[in-house]
């Protein structure tokens, strides 16, 4: 077993907090010491309210999807003798009512493109088994409800 932090900071300062007149911006600090400036989305809570500039936790959710594929990928990538030179994603979130009429994230759709070099190239048939392993065994995907899914970006491998 592992536990993971997140330290959440918000303060109202002067802020007219019981007439909603408030800032949502806050402050995130990971175990590793990493701060990232966090809000809600522009698109729950108006501007200036919310930051656009800081990290939603929608945001967030994609990013951990995408973050947690990427690294099950690599590992994966590694092990089968694929180099990998670069890896990208375009990750996009939905927020959609859920069958229980509840606002969710209901499908996040992940978009890696892979580039690779060396004399060890993957076919698209190895592509699409590395992703869908990685797929498998990333612990967010699996901590989830929300329908994850994975559309790579193929170019001639």
């Amino acid at each position: 077993m592992a536990e993971f932090t997140a330290d959440i900071t918000w303060e109202r300062g002067a802020q007219d907090f019981l007439g909603g007149r408030y800032s949502r911006r806050h402050l995130m600090r990971f175990d590793g010491g990493a701060e990232v400036a966090g809000s809600s989305s522009p698109h729950a809570v108006p501007l200036p309210m919310s930051d656009a500039a800081a990290v939603d936790p929608e945001e967030a959710f994609v990013a951990s999807l995408s973050s947690c594929h990427m690294l099950w990928f690599l590992a994966i990538a590694a092990k089968r003798k694929f180099c990998v030179d670069r890896y990208t994603d375009a990750a996009v979130g939905v927020m959609a009512k859920n069958e229980q009429g509840k606002m969710a994230m209901t499908v996040v759709t992940l978009r890696p493109n892979v580039i690779f070099s060396g004399e060890r190239l993957p076919t698209r048939e190895e592509l699409d088994r590395l992703h869908h392993e990685a797929h498998e065994e990333c612990f967010i995907a699996n901590s989830v409800r929300t329908d994850v899914r994975c559309e790579p970006v193929y170019r001639d491998v």
